[in-house]
Parts: structure tokens; C-alpha cells; sequence
């Protein structure tokens, strides 16, 4: 009984020794893969915070299991197409307080379907490509940007989730229509559907030019009406002045037999 003891009071120092071996292994694996310029932190999964790190662009070495990822208040000026394609377990994206003017369309492929919180708040972005949120699950904040109000941003605001949530948030900069300007994406959008705008300019425009056409040809018409109303006019007046001229004629002849 003694020597069961003695194995099993061993087994378990083994156990923890290796145990012990294992996360220090991981820890320093963690720590090793951390962005320079990040902190990396082991808490309900992988935390990579590189806030105030002045990144001029998002690292590309991010660690695959990053969970939470923080890169606000940085320099960052654009999202790349699949920067985040190898984060399959990021949950929370915070990319508020850049420079952010350009998102490419694929930037969040990868991601779209785990992530749950994408903050782009107070950056410098005014549209993206329609298809730059599809699919993407995450309640996302666009709050503090100098949006551009147009076609294209409603259908990214319609393809995304929370979209009321998101559109109300939306202050319009400038728009395709000069009245939306300075007003909530979503007065705007109640006001005109800005996606039939182009449509109904150029159902304007045929208007215009076939009332320009029609009134061209009835003015023709009436010009040539009159015109032809003028000659026969003058026809008419010199037919009717041939019998008196033969008549005059005739009586010329009268006196000139008598004489």
C-alpha cells in the first residue's frame, strides 16, 4: 500500500510538472508571436491590444489565436482584402480613432462570421465598396465619419446586422442630394430612396428630350403648313387675276375693230 502510494504522490507531481511545462511552453508561444509594439494576454483566450502603438497599418503577424484584438488610436489609413483571414476566433475588433479612408472589399473576409463587436468609430472613412460588410454577423459602430450619403452606402447599411441601429448613428457629411447634408443616413433615407435617384434623373432627361423633339416637329409642321397656306394663297390670287386680264384684252380688241 505503501509503495501504491508512494507511485500515485509521484504520477501526480508528474503531472503537474508537465502540466506546468505546457502553459509555460504556450505562454511563451503566445508571448513570442506577440506584434511589436502589442501587449498579449492570456484571458477567456488570446487578447492582442495595440492601442496608441503608432501603427502607420495593421500587423500582419497577428497571433491565429487572437480572440480580442484592440488597434485603436493609431495611424492606420486603410483595411487590406484578407488581413484578418487567418483570425478565425476574433470576437472583438476595435479600430476607432485612425485615419481610416479606405476599405478594400474582402477586408473582413475570414472574420465575418465570428466577429461579433467591429468598432470604426471616428476615422476618416466616406463610402466603402457595397460588398465590403456582407455577411458580416457583428454589431458594428461607424459613428464620427465624414460619410458620403449616396446609393451605395445604403445597401452596405441594409447587407449589415443592427442596421437601423447602425444607420441612425450615420451622419451624413455631404450627399447626392445637398438637403441630406448634415442630417442622420436614416432622415435621409426615409426622405428618397437614394438608390432610384440616377433612375428617375434619367426618366427626367428622356422627358425633357422628347418634349424638345415633339415641340420641334409640330413647329415644323405649323411652318410648313403656313408656308404652303402662303403659296396657295398666292396661286389662288394669281389664278383669279388671269380671267380679268383676258378680259381687258378682249375689249381692247372691241375698240380696236370699231375704230
Amino acid at each position: 500500500m505503501h509503495l501504491v502510494d508512494l507511485w500515485l504522490t509521484r504520477s501526480l507531481s508528474m503531472c503537474l510538472l508537465l502540466q506546468s511545462f505546457v502553459l509555460m511552453i504556450l505562454c511563451f508561444h503566445s508571448a513570442s508571436m506577440c506584434p511589436k509594439g502589442c501587449l498579449c494576454s492570456s484571458s477567456g483566450g488570446l487578447n492582442v491590444t495595440c492601442s496608441n502603438a503608432n501603427l502607420k497599418e495593421i500587423p500582419r503577424d497577428l497571433p491565429p489565436e487572437t480572440v480580442l484584438l484592440y488597434l485603436d488610436s493609431n495611424q492606420i489609413t486603410s483595411i487590406p482584402n484578407e488581413i484578418f483571414k487567418d483570425l478565425h476566433q476574433l470576437r472583438v475588433l476595435n479600430l476607432s480613432k485612425n485615419g481610416i479612408e479606405f476599405i478594400d472589399e474582402h477586408a473582413f473576409k475570414g472574420v465575418a462570421e465570428t466577429l461579433q463587436t467591429l468598432d470604426l468609430s471616428d476615422n476618416r472613412i466616406q463610402s466603402v465598396h457595397k460588398n465590403a460588410f456582407n455577411n458580416l454577423k457583428a454589431r458594428a459602430r461607424i459613428a464620427n465619419n465624414p460619410w458620403h450619403c449616396d446609393c451605395t452606402l445604403q445597401q452596405v447599411l441594409k447587407s449589415m446586422a443592427s442596421n437601423h441601429e447602425t444607420a441612425n448613428n450615420v451622419i451624413c457629411k455631404t450627399s447626392v442630394l445637398d438637403e441630406h447634408a448634415g442630417r442622420p443616413f436614416l432622415n435621409a433615407a426615409n426622405d428618397a430612396d437614394l438608390c432610384n435617384l440616377p433612375k428617375k434623373t434619367t426618366d427626367y432627361a428622356m422627358l425633357v428630350t422628347m418634349f424638345g423633339w415633339f415641340t420641334m416637329v409640330i413647329s415644323y409642321v405649323v411652318y410648313y403648313v403656313r408656308q404652303n397656306q402662303e403659296d396657295a394663297r398666292r396661286h389662288l390670287e394669281y389664278l383669279k387675276s388671269l380671267p380679268s386680264r383676258q378680259k381687258k384684252a378682249d375689249e381692247a380688241d372691241d375698240i380696236s375693230t370699231v375704230v
